[in-house]
């Protein structure tokens, strides 16, 4: 838009809104040309490897702690290019002072008392100064230059595709900008009903924006509260504000939100109740380039509703909003347009069209720029320094030149890509300007500081041991403030890293600043996972987070400055023809490569240290292969089916999952009931599609609340262990402590399975009235997991009482326990058996199971109670394969069952 026209809109927008009813679009067309990117190349320092001695071996039988005190590394010359270790250099460490100076210091504790408001923290004054505090923040966020272009692109179309590296600020500020647009208010529209009649009907008022994982959802809820003025406590206080968010089993929405931040899964959820999404204005879709099966989902559903008919919603039009840091445009272009613009375009096969081919460019220009840009690299190391605490690390040469390279091999460094903001190009939509194909696209400019990233020089073989000693090496090495971010691939890895690092932090010389370890995955539980994002309060003390791929996208950690990524995520693999789902360990695509070296980059200039090669970034592949295609999709057509959609099997998605995987999914749902000979849902799947569980499970409640069944509250407790946070039962590590064990679960544990043990450690733990923690130590019982699935327990209840499935309120605990008969404990199994006919095994003549589905051979995992137990047939709950093809959550169950259950 023309200079003037930007600047008046631009002021326009930032005044609150009448609540007039927006205008009518103007039907003028012309396109938004891609703004050309200018490049700045930095350059890669060369990598310094920590050496053997500076970190512990973790299979090796020499005592630890020994080379530690003795205070000396090895040095490695030659082809390695290696630099000296710093172990030696930490014992001889001159004191530092432990208070910290330079610009970010005021930074730092401005941040701190702005995440923790005054005690009286509803009060609308303290509030706002908060939110006054962090405008202040907000307005050198590279997004707030577009501001006008993303209010004037919403006000014209219904599509904007916004593309902007990490650090951007999209998923804080976009739904700030938007919630007091005028066509964001809620009016009252006459709608005709299922029975032909007119009523009154709310449209609007709301923008929901999904996020991939809970903790993201409510940390940015946390954050967008804050900078908005707005009170966001728990749901019980009851306290009006504009923004709230709502997650699996957890749901604070005030009164008056214009900002709700959910899950994926939650938005399908109501999409399922109200297929129009009648209270909302907008839906954004942030970190879309993750591609979990809700996401898919979501996408096609919304590319429905927006081109579809509208009548549902009174006309009025529902605004999208896609957005991510790495999405390539053109797929996800084609993919939203209008399809009368787009004749030659067939969804379904988007994957490997993902990532935004700028990056590539700027990860490939690396060692072309490397050379050219050592010197000002040098310099830059060099100058920035002055800007940071007294601690400023061990270097590796005596001159203080952390560039060095030995050799004279040359470093490769990151190129860096600058984006062009509005001041720069006359960007903008033309006053009234429409898109053609219905779709704007908007760019934003890169993370708001430089991340350096560094490589190994030599492919690693053992990358947990490369992590350990990359993370020591940091530490000391680099200056305060600045925290460190690192990337594994799960809890198991997590905790023997933090393990070893506990072990260390005695280790090093008073001299050497300490470090706080705070672990971050998904089964934390949600008050540790927000311990993660406060700064450290200790004096001289460096916070290391160890994560896994949930500290990827939209989640900033306060702090961090350097990243360690160890190159793998676990990814789950399912085989439909098997029935099977794999858990494996594998190498990152380049989206996440980029998504984690970002993460170093969101407060202050940032380093990344990858534990791989250049030459294996550069064979990754471009994108993660969509959950949607090596998952089981059971869930996937089940939700399909429930919002209408008859034939999932041409049903327009961005990418289409396998057919088999289809047609087995929908002979599963079949065997289960919820779908009649004629693929249409039955009132068993209506029923099934409302909880907030996988299918299968859906199913059991529905049947334990028949009349023969009659085992209701049993079932719910048992399905609240089966879907916590984290497994319930602990793994002793010795014999010793296995004894121990087994004498205090002797009481929990059923011999006809995992199901019923689930069953009563469920009711003992709700029977306990007296110590429930000390109660769960002495079991080996996680505490965490049944929290969590004590909170689940009362959410399911309530859940059956509203859809009439529980006809009153269960009893308050504590009740005394008692345990089921063999009757009732039969009828229990039964009704897991209606939704597990296919997932059942028999008794081989050589004592092996083979299953019934395709008679293959399948081992009863160690952690069952059944293990090493023979029974004519079983039923399990997970089939996974690891070392072997592995049932989980095994019961006995009689032959006879299993016919019953297959012939019914």
């Amino acid at each position: 838009m023309p200079e003037k026209v930007y600047k008046k809109f631009a002021d326009e927008a930032d005044q609150p809104q009448s609540t007039t009813k927006s205008t009518p679009n103007s039907q003028q067309n012309s396109k938004v040309d891609n703004p050309q990117y200018k490049k700045q190349a930095t350059v890669h320092d060369a990598d310094k490897t920590l050496q053997a001695n500076a970190g512990p071996q973790r299979k090796s039988s020499t005592n630890p702690k020994s080379q530690a005190a003795s205070g000396t590394a090895s040095q490695k010359t030659g082809k390695t290019g290696a630099h000296e270790s710093n172990g030696s250099k930490a014992i001889k460490a001159v004191n530092a002072d432990s208070a910290f100076s330079g610009g970010l210091k005021g930074q730092r504790q401005r941040a701190t008392s702005i995440s923790k408001p005054a005690s009286s923290r509803a009060n609308p004054q303290a509030l706002q100064k908060i939110a006054s505090e962090l405008e202040k923040v907000r307005k050198t966020l590279p997004i707030w230059d577009k501001k006008a272009d993303i209010r004037w692109a919403l006000r014209n179309n219904d599509i904007l595709l916004l593309i902007g590296e990490t650090g951007s600020g999209k998923s804080t500020q976009v739904p700030q900008f938007l919630h007091t647009e005028p066509w964001c208010k809620k009016q009252s529209i006459k709608i005709k009903n299922d029975a032909g009649r007119e009523e009154d009907v709310a449209i609007g008022g709301m923008i929901a924006i999904t996020q991939p994982r809970r903790i993201a959802a409510t940390t940015l809820a946390q954050r967008v509260a804050r900078e908005a003025g707005s009170y966001l406590g728990n749901a019980k206080e009851n306290v009006p504000g504009k923004v709230g968010y709502a997650v699996r089993f957890d749901s604070n929405v005030p009164q008056g939100t214009k900002i709700k931040f959910v899950t994926e899964g939650i938005l399908l959820q109501e999409m399922l109740r109200d297929p129009h999404l009648r209270q909302y204005s907008a839906i954004i879709v942030d970190e879309i380039h993750e591609r979990s099966i809700d996401v898919d989902l979501i996408a096609g559903f919304l590319r429905q509703l927006v081109h579809g008919d509208k009548k549902g919603r009174g006309g009025i039009s529902l605004k999208v909003v896609i957005m991510s840091a790495t999405m390539d445009l053109g797929g996800l272009e084609a993919f939203f347009a209008k399809p009368e613009t787009q004749p030659d375009y067939q969804p379904g096969n988007n994957h490997g069209r993902t990532l935004a081919p700028h990056l590539l460019d700027e990860e490939q220009e690396m060692a072309n720029n490397a050379k050219l840009f050592l010197d000002e690299a040098r310099r830059s190391s060099t100058d920035s320094s002055n800007t940071f605490s007294s601690w400023e690390g061990f270097s590796s040469s005596d001159d203080g030149d952390k560039t060095k390279v030995t050799n004279g091999a040359a470093p490769t460094e990151d190129v860096d890509m600058e984006w062009p903001s509005a001041h720069e190009l006359e960007t903008g939509i033309p006053d009234g300007d429409i898109s053609e194909n219905g779709v704007v696209v908007e760019y934003v400019e890169g993370r708001a500081h430089e991340v350096r990233c560094f490589y190994e020089l030599k492919p690693t073989t053992d990358y947990m041991d490369s992590t350990l000693k990359r993370i020591i090496s940091v530490h000391i090495s680099e200056p305060l403030p600045g925290d460190i971010l690192v990337f594994l691939t799960g809890q198991e890895e997590i905790e023997t890293l933090q393990t070893q690092l506990e072990y260390y932090s005695d280790q090093f010389a008073k001299e050497v600043p300490r470090y706080k370890i705070m672990p971050l995955y998904g089964s934390l539980p949600a008050p540790a996972q927000q311990e993660v994002f406060e700064p450290v309060k200790e004096k001289r003390t460096r916070k290391i987070v160890l994560a896994t791929n949930i500290a990827e996208t939209s989640v900033t950690v306060s702090g961090v400055r350097y990243v360690v990524d160890c190159g793998k995520s676990k990814v789950k693999q399912y085989r439909p023809k098997l029935g099977m789902e794999s858990l494996l360990s594998k190498p990152i695509s380049m989206v996440s490569a980029i998504q984690r070296r970002g993460r170093a980059g969101r407060e202050m200039e940032g380093k990344c240290f990858r534990i791989y090669t250049q030459g294996d970034f550069e064979s990754m592949e471009e994108d993660e292969v969509p959950e949607i295609l090596r998952s089981d999709v059971i869930e996937a057509v089940l939700k399909m089916k429930a919002r209408g959609v008859q034939d999932v099997l041409s049903f327009p998605l961005m990418d289409s999952p396998d057919i088999v995987a289809m047609e087995k999914a929908l002979l599963q749902l079949h065997l289960m009931g919820a779908l009649n000979d004629e693929g249409d849902l039955t009132e068993a799947g209506k029923k099934m599609a409302i909880f907030p569980l996988p299918a299968g499970y859906g199913r059991v409640l529905i049947a334990a609340a028949e009349l023969d069944a009659g085992c209701l509250l049993e079932a719910i407790d048992i399905i609240s262990c089966l879907t916590a946070d984290a497994e319930v039962f602990l793994q002793a590590k010795s014999e010793e402590e296995r004894d121990e064990v087994e004498q205090y679960r002797n009481d929990l544990t059923r011999r006809e399975g995992d199901i019923l043990t689930y069953l009563n450690t469920m009711q003992h733990y709700a029977s306990e009235n007296v110590n429930r923690t000390e109660w769960c130590k002495k079991r080996m019982i996680s505490t965490r997991a049944m929290k969590s699935a004590y909170a689940i327990r009362r959410q399911l209840r309530s859940i059956c009482l509203s859809v009439k499935l529980l006809a009153e309120q269960a009893p308050a605990d504590p009740q005394p326990f008692e345990p089921v008969s063999p009757e009732k404990a039969e009828v229990i199994l039964k009704s897991f058996l209606k939704a597990f006919a296919t997932k059942t095994a028999v008794l081989a003549p050589d004592g092996s199971y083979l299953t019934t589905q395709g008679r293959h051979a399948i081992a009863i995992h160690p952690s069952s109670v059944m293990h090493g137990v023979k029974k004519e047939a079983i039923m399990f709950l997970e089939h996974v394969y690891t070392a072997k093809s592995y049932a989980k959550k095994v019961s006995a169950i009689q032959a006879n069952w299993l016919v019953e259950a297959l012939d019914a």
